[in-house]
């Protein structure tokens, strides 16, 4: 075969990331549907998101063009778990922070308000939320507690004349200064237990201080957010009584971060593979050399395994039977592989691979994110030791 021909058949491969095949298991209506999502996806979204990357900015025009193909409703819209998936992956192929945005919207607002929510909190805020004309934020971790939130939770709400009063500070909160709509979780003082409340971020006492100088996910704004704010007795969701009810999302979210891992290490394999079979050093292509198709192979091999493990773990979802285990598991398990795919893919580029045009090194700070949050990678690891040993190592080290 010659190199044209060897370039002719990589392109051919390119346009089909899906190394296992997972799409045959799809319907046929689910397959035009995948098809749909990934090409709009790469020809809209993915040098697109080049500048806004560069500049740190949530481009809110393709946002709404996700929406007009229906990305702002994946969870509600009777979509198979494996076609969420794999909409994900062809999301964070073209960029990881949209898909970001585009999966906590699906996963922790929009769901948790449609299965925690009463029926005139759907009313009021699913709408919008599923066309994404407006979005909503996600306020779990606080300044002082990431790793140990579920117990050191310090935001309180406390109900008195019929109204709360929330009061606290949030921290990394996506979309915090984009979100029309917050879900805060806070501990009421009366019995203790963490409860979710829906506050409209034009509440007084709301306020919300974007994190500047991230390395990752730049397009996603995270916030700093400090609350002070009185609102109705109904702003509580009548199913977010107690913090099991945010462990159970966050649990569906760590899967689906699994699947953020898989579609970034499909756009590191193509923009890899593009760049070897283009770039000439010594006279002869890039791809020609032994150590630059052992890095490809490297990539292509972690992305088997990660794309083998989702497969699995969406059975899982299908069936109901999974557990935080598998979820903390897939997390930590795959954005190492990740991490170690942006790490192989980075150095075929050489010098260019530092070059956020290049792509290889704006995902790479995309994945230290995702590697990171939904749950560190260690604390995903000890959450599955402890499901598999019985045995917590989540003990207090108490400072003397």
């Amino acid at each position: 075969m010659t190199m044209q021909e060897a370039k002719g058949a990589a392109d051919l491969i390119s346009e089909d990331p899906d190394l296992m095949q997972l799409a045959r298991h799809l319907s046929p209506a689910e397959r035009d549907r995948l098809s749909v999502i990934d090409e709009y996806a790469q020809r809209n979204i993915r040098r697109q998101s080049l500048e806004p990357w560069n500049e740190g900015r949530l481009p809110l025009e393709m946002l709404a063009g996700l929406g007009s193909i229906g990305l702002g409703e994946l969870h509600l819209d009777g979509s198979s778990p494996l076609l969420r998936g794999l909409a994900h992956a062809s999301l964070a192929r073209a960029d990881v922070s949209i898909s970001a945005v585009i999966g906590i919207h699906n996963e922790l607002i929009l769901g948790m308000i449609h299965a925690l929510g009463s029926q005139r909190q759907r009313e009021e805020w699913l709408p919008a939320l599923r066309e994404l004309r407006s979005f909503g934020a996600f306020c779990l971790t606080e300044p002082d507690h990431g790793s140990d939130v579920a117990g050191g939770l310090a935001t309180s709400a406390t109900l008195r004349g019929g109204q709360w009063r929330i009061q606290g500070s949030k921290r990394w909160i996506g979309m915090g200064t984009a979100a029309d709509v917050a879900l805060v979780w806070a501990r009421d003082t009366a019995d203790r237990q963490v409860k979710g409340f829906l506050v409209p971020t034009s509440s007084a006492g709301y306020r919300a201080q974007k994190i500047e100088h991230k390395t990752g996910l730049r397009i996603m704004p995270n916030a700093d957010i400090e609350l002070d704010v009185i609102v109705p007795q109904d702003a509580l969701l009548p199913g977010a009584t107690s913090f099991a009810a945010a462990n159970n999302g966050l649990r569906s979210s760590r899967a689906w971060v699994g699947w953020q891992a898989v579609g970034a290490q499909q756009a590191l394999l193509d923009i890899a593979r593009d760049y070897a079979l283009q770039r000439d050093q010594f006279g002869v292509p890039l791809a020609s050399f032994q150590l630059i198709q052992a890095a490809l192979g490297q990539v292509a091999g972690n992305l088997a395994v990660s794309t083998s493990f989702m497969a699995e773990l969406t059975r899982l979802q299908t069936d109901r039977g999974l557990s935080m285990m598998h979820a903390s598991l897939g997390k930590a398990t795959l954005t190492r592989l990740a991490r170690e795919s942006a790490s192989a893919a980075r150095e075929i580029f050489g010098g260019n691979g530092i070059l956020s045009d290049h792509e290889a090194a704006k995902i790479a700070g995309d994945i230290e994110a995702i590697y990171t949050y939904e749950g560190s990678h260690s604390i995903n690891l000890l959450i599955a030791g402890r499901e598999l040993t019985g045995v917590s190592a989540f003990a207090p080290h108490r400072r003397t």
